[in-house]
């Protein structure tokens, strides 16, 4: 007896057996997992095993890469993202932050502006609110409110990958990708960032992508532990940082004997 799919969640991600190629390579094989609003959602798992993949697919810049396809089904807030006709929507509805910052050459307040302004918000009185907004979101606003002038790139490390969470934020996203977000700053810096990840997760749902598996058992309240393109585990975070996790290759990963 075939059992009827249930309906996707009206917040978050859902993501049913999804595969993605690279041309003849298979990067990703038939995975499964959810993400919900007011959950962090970890995903770990060591290097080319497809989890800035993963994040590509969920707001379709997976199309920017040659020769890719991708199979399965993934829903953002409800919606089939492969069905979206309007993908400059989906990609406001999902904020993306990469590795390393990525400043655009123009100052703090404008890199901020950029997106808003994008979509045609030009009164200055609501653009002035959205910065200081996003800015205070990212934990960055006390730092840089005099100096608003300034170009992004003369930020330090850390604050110009505050700045990219800022912009990411500016048009209010529901859910927020994070690709090694802190591999580019320092530990006080990271810890900051994850204060104001803790902070957001309240109002929007988090992918958070990181090679630090500590990060993940700090802040993700569920755990997706992929390896060579498979979904190895996923469950609660103690459970799969616990003594007990389903799979043995989870128990040896999260304690460094590979990767």
């Amino acid at each position: 007896m075939v059992m009827p799919m249930r309906p996707p969640a009206l917040d978050g991600v859902d993501v049913r057996d999804l595969s993605v190629w690279y041309g003849k390579k298979k990067v990703l094989e038939g995975i499964t997992f959810d993400a919900r609003r007011g959950e962090i959602l970890g995903i770990i798992g060591p290097a080319s095993s497809g989890k800035s993949t993963l994040l590509k697919c969920v707001n379709r810049t997976l199309e920017f890469v040659p020769h890719s396809k991708m199979e399965g089904t993934l829903f953002v807030e409800g919606l089939d993202v492969a069905s979206i006709t309007d993908v400059q929507a989906l990609r406001r509805k999902v904020g993306m932050v990469f590795p390393l910052p990525v400043g655009l050459p123009l100052s703090v307040y404008d890199n901020v502006a950029y997106a808003p302004r994008m979509a045609g918000i030009r009164r200055k009185v609501v653009l002035d609110e959205i910065v200081e907004k996003s800015l205070r979101q990212a934990a960055l606003w006390t730092e840089v409110k005099d100096r608003l002038h300034l170009l992004g790139t003369r930020l330090s490390g850390g604050q110009q990958q505050r700045l990219t969470i800022a912009r990411a934020l500016s048009h209010e996203p529901e859910v927020l990708c994070l690709d090694e977000f802190s591999i580019a700053v320092d530990p006080v810096t990271t810890m900051k960032i994850e204060d104001v990840l803790v902070d957001l997760k309240k109002e929007i749902t988090i992918l958070l992508v990181t090679n630090l598996v500590q990060q993940a058992r700090r802040l993700a309240d569920r755990v997706v532990f992929l390896n060579a393109g498979k979904l190895v585990e996923f469950g609660k975070t103690d459970v799969l940082f616990g003594e007990n996790p389903i799979e043995r290759m989870t128990f040896d990963y999260v304690r460094g004997r590979f990767g």
